[in-house]
């Protein structure tokens, strides 16, 4: 209940301060500060919805441009994980900014720089450089371009070509990110840690060209920036952060370098009261994944991950996947915890069809909060432009009723053309099939004399499969079949691959397997789920996979075609 009444009372502040209007400057500042203050607590609170409104309030109330509310927004929405909407307003923020002069340079660039960096991550390497070096050049002879936006747009240009393999570039753009940011002498209260992020990130990008002496002299330079910004500030707890992430990047660097002795002593220094999030976890594993200390290397790994669900449990993506879960296999294989591995990579599995199903769930909702977004921003024009509004508006409907005519005519058109397809599949299946059995009855119809052993073999095999249908027991592998014919696992694989166009004995159980659940799909009802565990295949996303692959369609599509 607390939430729609914060709501409530916000949007009566909002009502208010329009009302009362620009009395004076003073009236102005009240209203500027309550608006950043609700601003500032929604942010806090990471609600969006809020965050929003306020955003929208302040816009109303001329408190902020539009350009400056779009920015907002995009940072609103970064928060959320809704990245594709945030793209959106970082590029409308950076073209407002554009299309009128402004003292807001930092702003301006910020907005930039991180529509290019959301259009580097999501592969638009091209749009990504325009935006960067669009920007470098405006900031070429201007005393007001923001020190630290050039930096930062240097150093995203240097990973964009390292990325490009063009390291020589990558490393002279670096060299040039670092320079602009030593000749910077109008902040210097923040002049240590603009040094110590620099130095970082060369000291990485250095590394990833395979210079790990070089990355040990940027370390060493990081170092010597954090020991700056001790004498600037009373920061400690960043201090120690960024001292573990030093130590920790040496003792990487140390041991690629041959020194894993002083490697390990460097890492043993490093207090556990600095490894507190997860970025240092990362680092830390990745000194002990290269040191092969498997286990302490998976304790890291597990803290990440716990980490990660105690903030965001709920959502599952690929980089989640990529960055918790991967990695923590992976060192559980090489310390030889298999069954530790084997439930890690039970997880994957699972967490990639999670990721899947949010992945489209969150594009839909993104694409949907941008189409609003449309609707709002001409909503926004309607008392200015009414006449031309009430057109556009005439125009947007008779498109959006082509678009759904034109959408549910392609709809249509592709159900037609997926009905036909599954048409010829399923009749190409049963003549494969009709083929395969034709030619088993042929040799089971031979007399057991012309027969060489392996043939022999494989029909007692087929005969088997057919009468005791040992494949729905899930575990049924070569070794089961040998045992109850009485045989070596090696002469059942060696049957099937002569007797069945090179096929494994897996694929072989799996035919099995498949034709069975093919035709309970045509002659039952039961679910799809059910026949999987009635003929060996426990997990659903297993079958569905392994029946896509053999019959070229899912087992819904393959009942609903199999009935017409």
């Amino acid at each position: 209940m607390k939430q729609p009444i914060r709501l409530a009372l916000l949007f009566a502040m909002v009502a208010l301060l329009t009302c009362c209007g620009n009395r004076d400057d003073k009236t102005n500042d009240v209203k500027s500060d309550v608006a950043w203050r609700h601003y500032n607590e929604a942010r806090q609170a990471k609600n969006l919805e809020l965050t929003l409104a306020v955003i929208d309030s302040m816009e109303r109330a001329k408190i902020v441009s539009t350009a400056k509310a779009d920015r907002l927004r995009g940072l609103a929405y970064d928060q959320g994980w809704q990245m594709r909407v945030a793209e959106h307003y970082y590029k409308k923020s950076y073209e407002g900014y554009a299309a009128k002069p402004t003292k807001e340079w930092y702003e301006y660039t910020d907005a930039g720089y991180r529509w290019a960096y959301l259009r580097h991550t999501r592969g638009d390497t091209e749009g990504a450089l325009s935006v960067i070096t669009g920007l470098l050049a405006k900031a070429e002879g201007k005393k007001e371009f923001p020190t630290i936006s050039k930096v930062a747009l240097l150093l995203l240009l240097s990973d964009i070509q390292l990325q490009l393999h063009q390291y020589d570039e990558a490393l002279l753009t670096g060299q040039k990110a670092y320079e602009t940011e030593q000749e910077d002498a109008h902040n210097p209260n923040r002049r240590g840690w603009d040094q110590a992020w620099v130095c970082m990130h060369m000291a990485s990008n250095v590394h990833k060209t395979g210079d790990v002496e070089g990355a040990l002299e940027w370390v060493d330079r990081c170092a010597q920036a954090i020991a700056l910004s001790e004498q600037e500030q009373e920061d400690s707890l960043l201090i120690e952060e960024w001292k573990g992430h030093v130590a920790l990047k040496r003792a990487l660097y140390l041991y690629e370098s041959g020194h894993p002795a002083e490697a390990a002593a460097t890492y043993a220094s490093v207090p556990r009261s600095r490894l507190f999030e997860p970025r240092a976890y990362h680092e830390a594993a990745d000194y002990l994944m290269a040191a092969g200390r498997y286990d302490e290397a998976a304790h890291w790994y597990e803290q990440i991950d716990s980490t990660y669900v105690a903030t965001d449990g709920a959502r599952m993506t690929f980089d989640n996947i990529a960055e918790r879960l991967s990695p923590r296999y992976s060192a559980y294989r090489k310390a030889k915890r298999n069954a530790d591995a084997l439930i890690i990579a039970d997880s994957i599995s699972a967490a990639i069809d999670s990721a899947l199903v949010w992945q489209k769930k969150n594009c839909a909702a993104e694409l949907a909060v941008i189409y609003q977004t449309h609707e709002k921003e001409l909503a926004l024009e309607e008392s200015q432009f009414r006449a031309t509004l009430y057109f556009i508006f005439v125009m947007a409907s008779l498109f959006v009723i082509l678009l759904i005519g034109y959408l549910w005519w392609r709809t249509a058109r592709y159900n037609s053309e997926l009905r036909a397809k599954n048409h010829r599949l399923l009749a190409e299946i049963e003549q494969h099939e009709q083929e395969e059995q034709k030619t088993i009855e042929q040799l089971k119809a031979e007399p057991v004399e012309v027969l060489n052993t392996s043939q022999q073999l494989f029909r007692r095999l087929c005969t088997l499969m057919d009468e005791q249908q040992p494949y729905t027991d899930e575990n049924l592998n070569r070794d089961t079949l040998a045992q109850m014919l009485g045989t070596n696992g090696k002469y059942i694989d060696q049957a099937i691959t002569e007797c069945s166009n090179g096929d494994s004995t897996h694929d072989f159980i799996n035919r099995y397997r498949l034709h069975r659940i093919a035709t309970l799909l045509k002659t039952t009802d039961d679910s799809i789920a059910i026949i999987g565990e009635m003929c060996g295949i426990v997990s659903r996303s297993t079958l569905s996979r392994i029946f896509r692959d053999y019959y070229g369609m899912t087992p819904s599509e393959y009942r609903n075609i199999s009935r017409e």
